[in-house]
């Protein structure tokens, strides 16, 4: 298994407009593609203007179909508009973590 994590930064004070845009337009077009996050989170320390989601995936070859369904998705594509207008993203940090074989909770 593996873990798709990804960091978005924020221009200070927008946090909750594109929390809101993404409700709005991306998240049932991301779910439907990609299923649900394993995490959605934001943070109250250290750099409040970023959030984090984590996605699982079987392997890179099943993360790599359905992300391409999702970027074909029209809903999809109407959300990334929507979000490039707003233009509250700075930046995104991705990283594709293995699941080690020591037990989790």
């Amino acid at each position: 298994m593996i873990f798709d994590h990804r960091t978005y930064r924020v221009r200070p004070g927008t946090l909750p407009k594109q929390m809101a845009l993404y409700k709005e337009y991306g998240y049932a077009a991301q779910c439907r593609n990609l299923g649900k996050p394993v995490l959605y989170a934001t943070t109250e320390v250290g750099d409040v203007n970023t959030y984090v989601h984590i996605w699982a995936y079987k392997d890179i070859a099943e993360r790599a179909e359905k992300r391409a369904a999702m970027l074909a998705d029209p809903d999809w594509q109407n959300y990334l508009k929507h979000s490039a207008e707003a233009g509250y993203l700075i930046s995104q940090e991705n990283k594709i973590l293995v699941a080690s074989d020591l037990p989790t909770a």
